[in-house]
């Protein structure tokens, strides 16, 4: 399914810095409420799951499918949490053998055999080898489904999102199982800023000392008003620097930032 959209909500400060929030939390377990609160305010869902499939694409068959995140109504699955291979699945024929990132809606199925089968479903899919990254929403049968123009806008966002399930699935592969969470977040802090510089380094870029700031500031949460008190200037000052900074990177204001640093 190939949408495109002409929103700029997704563009809004408010906006941004959740989405910041959203990248520095990759590899913790408050990775899918960040996500399905920045989801929600833009279109309305009860539910959010992030998997991983491991496909043997040979055989046609899932070999395992991981839970690496769930939040909503029900908050009781842990992350990471082993699923039964689901060999029926109506997501796997159309996993199989795809190229590129897709958007798969499902609607409500009254006494379907599948999990979450009965509730509407956008299923945002990015593909790693024979890995698949699954970002599922979930919205209850008694409501409407999924409009078009809110696949429009899903499809648009999934550009940003999926790499960052992919990072948030990367971490959780190699992260040790007995970590603390003050640690881990400093960690994780840490390793943004590293990948960040990493980025100018390999992109050939400079940026000043206070655009490098900002930008930081914005990709781990920080707001336009945290920012100017932290450098003690004015917010109009930092929105310059943002600007500068984003010319610099050939990207267009806070939602582009975000998707440079992901890579998408």
């Amino acid at each position: 399914m190939s949408l495109t959209r002409n929103n700029d909500d997704a563009h809004n400060p408010h906006f941004y810095a959740e989405m910041g929030e959203l990248i520095s939390n990759s590899g913790q377990e408050y990775f899918a409420a960040n996500m399905l609160a920045l989801v929600d305010k833009w279109v309305p869902i009860h539910l959010v799951d992030l998997s991983e499939w491991t496909l043997d694409e040979l055989r046609n068959r899932v070999l395992d499918i991981k839970l690496l995140g769930s939040a909503g109504l029900k908050k009781d699955l842990s992350a990471p949490q082993t699923l039964h291979p689901l060999n029926d699945h109506p997501l796997l024929r159309e996993m199989l053998h795809m190229q590129d990132p897709l958007l798969i809606q499902m609607k409500a199925q009254a006494n379907s055999v599948h999990p979450r089968g009965s509730s509407h479903q956008c299923n945002l899919v990015s593909r790693q080898g024979n890995r698949r990254c699954v970002i599922s929403f979930y919205r209850p049968p008694t409501q409407r489904g999924f409009s078009l123009a809110q696949l429009s806008f899903l499809k648009c966002l999934s550009d940003t999102l999926l790499p960052l399930m992919e990072r948030h699935a990367q971490i959780l592969r190699q992260a040790p199982h007995d970590e603390t969470e003050p640690a881990h977040t400093l960690l994780e802090q840490s390793e943004l800023q590293r990948e960040f510089y990493k980025r100018l380094s390999l992109s050939d870029i400079t940026l000043s000392a206070r655009e490098q700031e900002v930008c930081l500031g914005l990709l781990t949460g920080g707001t336009v008003p945290q920012i100017a008190e932290k450098l003690s200037v004015k917010n109009s000052s930092i929105e310059t620097y943002l600007k500068r900074a984003a010319a610099k990177l050939g990207v267009s204001g806070r939602h582009g930032l975000a998707k440079w640093m992901v890579g998408a």
